[in-house]
């Protein structure tokens, strides 16, 4: 780490790698350190002030910045440093503690804030850490929409004077945030469920703990079983990542030793929720989208649901059965929300486990789901592998397949794919990737946003044989062009 300036010094130009599409991401040491927070907040807080208008101030839109950061051990310092940023640049703070990114959403709009940065890495390497931004309302910030101007600012360092630097106020009771969670569900509909839940000794030991107690002070009859639960920053039990394979086996042996209902396991900053199964499967995360958006349909009917086109064959027959109104959007954070809140969408899903609640100024929690979850088991009356399993060989998927390219681009080969298939003249759409439709499957590939990496979906209506002769398929294709499996 580097010392912090102060508002007297003279900021030299720097360039700052660790901006990328959705958010701030970087290396400690390398392409993120305190001097580069400490610009970030700063330009950040400079710039949401500069566009302050009188509309939002009559709306009630306060001069100040709420932040918080996960558990990471070098967060509390970047933090501090994107603080004093923001100070100096005579914006007050909200310092909401330690908290997950959905705590920051939350936040922003709760105290009418300009806007709200979480420090965290969320499921990278211990040796990285990152910023989340978003402007008031808990507006998403992207390449596009501000973090460019943003970004330019802090490297130039031409931070303009001021007369008063601003405040910092600590507000770390989580009650109002937990309030809300708990609005979600109707707890006098709760059937006895034992629950195990995995926070990896990330950052959502502390709520899990208070809505726990609430579920016991509602009389609610949720066992919850704690795996891994005390936040530590060094990650004894390894990167809280549920993605990775490896990171399941944790979380499915205490569902099988306990005989509990299901398994909830979250990443370090808990924007995203992965359930298992009674028997301690992990369901696929689009699997997921098309249960909650049923869920949603039964409560309010007719309602716009917006999923992402990776994997959509489930998801959009069981909006068609429930009534609904299937809207698609490319993925990505910025575009769920945006596309939900043109089309007033109550649900938005990613097969990625991100899921986004209108309820929820927009955003994605990953406590919201599981929540939820356990509502819906409690009122079917069935378990999540009944509710699931019969939807999984209805619409089989190969889940996310990740390549690595050694030898095209990830352009040339989408071309190149397309070209492939070109003869069986599927339907085509480009709105993410290349999705290729051939009535009976259907696969998209895309470049990913945040990895050097190329992503491929393949999914079938009802064919497992078929599923698993083009998996094998494109797999050879592109290890032909160089891609070889992540």
């Amino acid at each position: 780490m580097t010392t912090t300036p102060t508002a007297t010094d003279n900021f030299a130009h720097r360039s700052i790698t660790s901006f990328k599409a959705y958010d701030i991401r970087g290396e400690l040491g390398v392409n993120l350190d305190e001097d580069i927070a400490y610009r970030i907040g700063r330009a950040f807080a400079e710039i949401l002030a500069g566009q302050r208008t009188q509309n939002q101030v009559s709306d009630g839109v306060q001069n100040s910045i709420v932040i918080g950061c996960d558990i990471r051990d070098s967060s509390e310092t970047l933090k501090q440093a994107t603080i004093r940023g923001i100070v100096d640049a005579g914006v007050d703070v909200i310092d909401l503690g330690m908290t997950g990114t959905e705590e920051v959403y939350f936040a922003t709009s709760h105290y009418q804030a300009l806007g709200g940065i979480e420090v965290t890495a969320s499921h990278n390497p211990i040796n990285y850490n990152g910023l989340k931004l978003v402007r008031d309302q808990s507006k998403p910030i992207s390449a596009d929409s501000g973090l460019a101007d943003i970004q330019a600012l802090a490297e130039q360092g031409n931070f303009a004077a001021i007369s008063n630097t601003g405040q910092v106020i600590d507000k770390f009771d989580k009650t109002a945030y937990v309030d809300h969670l708990m609005s979600f569900i109707d707890t006098d509909k709760l059937t006895p469920l034992k629950v195990v839940i995995n926070s990896g000794n990330g950052s959502a030991a502390p709520t899990v703990d208070l809505i726990e107690q609430r579920l016991q002070q509602s009389g609610a009859p949720i066992e919850i079983i704690k795996v891994h639960h005390t936040p530590d920053g060094s990650f004894p039990n390894g990167i809280p990542n549920p993605m990775i394979i490896a990171n399941r086996e944790s979380t499915k042996q205490t569902v099988i030793k306990n005989n509990a209902d299901l398994g909830i396991a979250f990443d370090g900053d808990f924007d995203r929720c992965f359930l298992f199964d009674a028997n301690g499967e992990f369901v696929e995360g689009s699997y997921v989208v098309g249960m909650l958006a049923q869920a949603f349909l039964q409560k309010h009917e007719g309602a716009a649901i917006v999923y992402d086109p990776r994997v959509i064959y489930n998801t959009e027959a069981l909006i068609e059965e429930a009534g609904g109104k299937g809207v698609i959007s490319k993925s990505g954070h910025s575009f769920i929300k945006q596309v939900m809140r043109e089309s007033g969408a109550v649900y938005g899903g990613e097969m990625s486990a991100h899921h986004y609640f209108r309820d929820f100024f927009y955003c994605d929690s990953g406590m919201i789901p599981w929540l939820l979850t356990i509502e819906l088991l409690s009122t079917s009356g069935k378990s999540l592998g009944q509710l699931v399993n019969e939807r999984i060989s209805a619409y089989p998927s190969s889940g996310e397949i990740n390549f690595k390219l050694t030898g095209l681009s990830s352009d040339e080969i989408i071309t190149g794919i397309e070209e492939y298939f070109k003869s069986q003249n599927p339907n085509k759409n480009t709105l993410d990737g290349l999705s290729l439709d051939f009535s009976e499957w259907r696969f998209n590939l895309r470049t990913s946003n945040t990895e050097p990496l190329i992503r491929l979906n393949i999914e079938t209506k009802g064919d497992e044989a078929l599923l698993t002769k083009k998996i094998e398929e494109i797999k050879q294709w592109l290890g032909q062009q160089g891609a070889q499996v992540a």
